[in-house]
């Protein structure tokens, strides 16, 4: 198996990544990829760019270097309400959202994160239009009912990320990301699998992920960008431009 887009990356607008919007795009152009989602940080996480960033996205191309350019955000989940740190106006001028969450960016001055919490926090950000894919979930400080919740992203058109960086730098994701992907697995929930590259040589290189996957034996067809044709399907379903 292998990704034939990367929907979550950062550039040096996130403040602690390390490349520019360029040379990812030419990275995942080296690659091959289909697709790369421009996905820097809402303005609730320190150092990121605020509102404008995101409205002025639409300078990029949505293809360049023959790469379908997704000009999106990683929006925060900022409450137990399941709300994201970006307003609506703002959302409606990208295409691709990835939810998650941080712990400089929710706001638990009135609720702690708990299972019962954080399982009512993903069940309300499910109800989000605007999410396209629920971000690296497999937190250990964040976990939820599997059971429960991802059958309801499924429902809902939410994809749940296998990320990457779990293999390579938060070790202690990796084994909530295995209990997920078995759910996914069992329920028939569709999954994509991203790298969270915040430098060019990590963009599309998700080997760990992709390991994971092949040992637990999950189907292919449920990882919505393992082929060109099961990503473009999504896009459409979701009123998302393709390719030009």
């Amino acid at each position: 198996m292998k990704i034939i887009a990367d929907t979550h990356t950062h550039t040096i607008a996130s403040t602690h990544a390390y490349g520019t919007v360029r040379e990812m795009v030419e990275e995942a152009a080296a690659l091959g990829l289909y697709a790369i989602g421009i996905t820097d940080h809402g303005p609730n996480m320190p150092g990121s760019p605020r509102q404008w960033y995101f409205n002025n996205l639409r300078a990029i191309p949505s293809t360049y270097l023959g790469v379908r350019v997704l000009r999106g955000a990683e929006a925060n989940i900022a409450d137990f309400s399941g709300n994201l740190d970006i307003d609506e106006e703002t959302l409606d001028c990208l295409e691709w959202i990835v939810a998650s969450l941080h712990n400089p960016t929710l706001d638990t001055s009135i609720i702690k994160p708990t299972y019962e919490t954080c399982t009512a926090l993903y069940l309300n950000a499910a109800e989000n239009p605007h999410i396209n894919v629920i971000g690296h979930c497999g937190t250990p400080e964040y976990a939820f009912d599997y059971e429960k919740v991802i059958p309801v992203f499924a429902e809902k058109g939410k994809l749940v990320e296998i990320n990457d960086s779990a293999f390579k730098r938060k070790k202690g994701s990796v084994s909530n990301c295995i209990e997920i992907a078995k759910v996914c697995k069992k329920v028939g929930a569709p999954i994509i699998v991203n790298t969270d590259a915040h430098f060019m040589t990590e963009v599309g290189r998700a080997e760990g992920s992709l390991r994971m996957l092949e040992e637990i034996g999950f189907p292919e067809e449920l990882v919505v960008n393992s082929s060109v044709e099961r990503f473009e399907k999504y896009l459409k379903d979701h009123n998302i431009p393709l390719r030009d």
